[in-house]
């Protein structure tokens, strides 16, 4: 990448600052639904170990909004990175303060420190320079691993680079090179599946799109608006009328490029989005007026499998319909299929489509499944990612 890693500096006996994302699902303060994010973070911290660095972590977790809330503490967090490296991990009851510089100044080479909540501290989102000169003053490198909130400038991970030397560590490295192959040089065709339900959450990215792949599937909520700006009337389908325009230039934009745009020809609809709701499959123009389309129909699921067979990259977000009830769930599962099945360098993008595959056994097929949610997005509109842009250059 354009930006120095950790492989590029000396690490031995200083203390390191490291920005990582453990903003994990939890059931209660003690109980860790998903350890996909710790576990993703590991090869930077075992790196910084064996280089003879003492490694004090910092993350987020949920949204206290500068408040603490002890359901949101780092406790059962602490226990699971200490559980995955077979080491000890001291951790702070605080985010900054006197203990904690205490803490980290006694930290030696080979010992993990970890801060409380950083977003329990008011000047943490504000990207307030003085949080950011007291979490500088606890080290001597700053490594940012959380490319999940390269998007945000937060004291943690933007302000800090004001005062010390900024690298990236591996998974950030690793996040925008694979992303970096999908958009810059990607194996073609270049394939690019597109779910969930507002067209504003996609649009931007979906016009940078026009520029690099040769065909765009779009499915979920967010396809119905496109139906419908092509004159489908979908009965009690959710749709955006704020972004018609939007998506009828996008359509005409994308035969004015040659990419082909695809929208769904057939239809899962039911009157609720309920467990247990009589669903049946209808053309797209043809939605009884008292239902609503809930997923893509077999015939669109073929259809978009074809394509993806033989596409040699494809990058997913949002799923392709309600995938979370299973009578309306097959559209995202024949997909996630069809990706792990195609051969082709893949990259899946978003908590839903991440979910999606993991929940259809085929992630261990996907080539790159990516931690960030918001900054992958951003990243493929072609943003400049705060977090990123700090980092000093290669």
């Amino acid at each position: 990448m354009a930006k120095r890693t950790v492989r590029e500096i000396a690490l031995a006996g200083k203390r390191v600052f490291v920005r990582v994302d453990f903003n994990v699902p939890q059931n209660g303060p003690g109980e860790i639904l998903d350890d996909t994010k710790i576990r993703a973070a590991l090869p930077t911290i075992r790196y910084l170990l064996d280089q003879g660095a003492a490694v004090i972590l910092a993350s987020h977790l949920g949204r206290p909004k500068g408040r603490v809330q002890e359901n949101l503490r780092l406790d059962a967090i602490r226990r699971r990175v200490a559980e995955l490296l077979g080491r000890d991990v001291q951790k702070t009851s605080e985010v900054v303060g006197e203990t904690v510089t205490a803490a980290a100044a006694a930290l030696q080479p080979g010992k993990i420190l970890l801060l409380e909540n950083v977003r329990f501290h008011p000047g943490e989102e504000k990207n307030d320079p003085e949080l950011a000169r007291a979490y500088a003053s606890l080290a001597e490198i700053f490594v940012s691993d959380a490319f999940g909130t390269a998007h945000r400038a937060h004291a943690s991970n933007v302000g800090i680079a004001a005062f010390l030397p900024a690298v990236a560590g591996l998974l950030l490295a690793e996040e925008v090179s694979n992303l970096d192959k999908a958009l810059l040089n990607p194996d073609r065709p270049l394939v690019a599946v597109a779910g969930g339900n507002k067209v504003a959450d996609k649009i931007g990215i979906l016009k940078n799109l026009l520029h690099k792949a040769e065909s765009l599937l779009l499915g979920g909520g967010m396809a119905n608006t496109f139906l419908h700006a092509k004159g489908c009337q979908l009965g009690r389908s959710k749709l955006e009328e704020s972004s018609l325009a939007e998506a009828t230039a996008l359509i005409a934009a994308a035969a004015d490029h040659g990419v082909n745009l695809c929208l769904p020809a057939d239809v899962v609809v039911a009157e609720e989005a309920v467990p247990g709701a009589q669903a049946e499959v209808v053309p797209v123009n043809a939605v009884p007026p008292d239902k609503m389309a809930l997923d893509i129909g077999p015939a669109t699921r073929r259809q978009y499998s074809e394509i993806i067979s033989g596409a040699g990259t494809v990058i997913w977000n949002g799923p392709l319909g309600v995938y979370e009830i299973e009578q309306f769930a097959a559209g995202t599962n024949a997909i996630a299929r069809a990706i792990a099945a195609s051969g082709a360098f893949s990259i899946v993008a978003g908590g839903d489509a991440v979910a999606a595959v993991e929940k259809a056994g085929v992630a261990a097929e996907i080539s790159h499944l990516s931690t960030g949610g918001g900054a992958t997005l951003e990243y493929w509109e072609g943003r400049e990612l705060p977090g990123i842009a700090v980092l000093q250059d290669n």
